[in-house]
């Protein structure tokens, strides 16, 4: 896309005649337009525009179900940090002072409130 942006300006520079451009042929000032059409040639026949479009696609549709999932209080990401959470503090109690852990080991983790809700 640039280079059709070069080509656009060197065109307006000679239409106004502004000097060094003013003296050039037409031929230096279409390169960026030939340029431009050979590269969209390669990366279309590359499938490299294709892949580009499908991954815009991709991104679009997970960040659309994220928003999705957010507005319906589900989003995935809390569930992971809840979780993480949860390991780490049991993690906590195992490596606690070991003077308190007759005490967490005789209760009930039933009983425990869970910090989810």
């Amino acid at each position: 896309m640039w280079m059709v942006l070069v080509g656009v300006v060197l065109v307006v520079l000679y239409a106004l005649d502004v000097s060094p451009v003013a003296g050039w042929a037409w031929g230096w000032l279409l390169i960026p337009f030939g340029a431009a059409a050979a590269w969209w040639q390669f990366s279309d026949s590359t499938g490299l525009t294709q892949r580009k479009a499908i991954e815009k696609m991709e991104r679009r549709k997970v960040e659309r179900r994220d928003r999705a999932l957010e507005s319906l209080g589900l989003d995935h990401r809390r569930d992971k940090q809840v979780a993480r959470a949860r390991e780490d503090a049991a993690e906590r109690r195992t490596t606690a002072d070991p003077t308190q852990a007759d005490r967490s080991a005789s209760e009930d983790p039933a009983q425990r409130r869970d910090p989810t809700r």
